[in-house]
């Protein structure tokens, strides 16, 4: 059997709340109640939310309770951009299990009053493009999600 591994990836939108470090609790408790590793990756991604300090907050907060990682922190931004996802998305896509999207992300205020209209809308319209469209989107400079 292989090693068992857990994870915690809170994100630093916010200061670590009680339901985070329950959530961090059983994903250590899990993993050394199996001779396991505890993974500490933080996604700290959504920066119109990012909250200046949150992320050393969590570290801090963890150490107290005696939940020390056995590995990371990984950080999810920096993981991002050194490409480490690249080539299994492009795989995704090319196998046909994935697609380019071009949609420009949600504002907050569109998802609060579609929420509101209890809408569910699935963002897909880029789903069904043909090769020959993504080149030109590519080519164009567009930036897919």
């Amino acid at each position: 059997m292989s090693e068992i591994r857990t994870r915690f990836a809170p994100s630093p939108t916010g200061f670590l709340h009680i339901g985070g470090l329950r959530t961090a609790l059983y994903s250590y408790a899990f993993a050394k109640s199996q001779k396991g590793k505890f993974i500490l990756r933080i996604e700290d991604t959504d920066l119109r939310r990012f909250v200046p300090g949150a992320t050393q907050g969590i570290y801090k907060m963890l150490k107290i309770f005696g939940l020390n990682w056995d590995e990371g922190p990984y950080i999810q931004s920096e993981r991002v951009a050194s490409g480490i996802y690249k080539k299994y998305a492009e795989k995704l896509v090319k196998d046909g299990h994935g697609y380019y999207c071009f949609c420009p992300p949600e504002s907050k205020q569109e998802i609060e009053q579609r929420h509101q209209k209890k809408e569910i809308r699935l963002r897909d319209k880029c789903r069904n493009l043909t090769t020959k469209e993504v080149k030109a989107k590519l080519n164009a400079g567009k930036k897919p999600a």
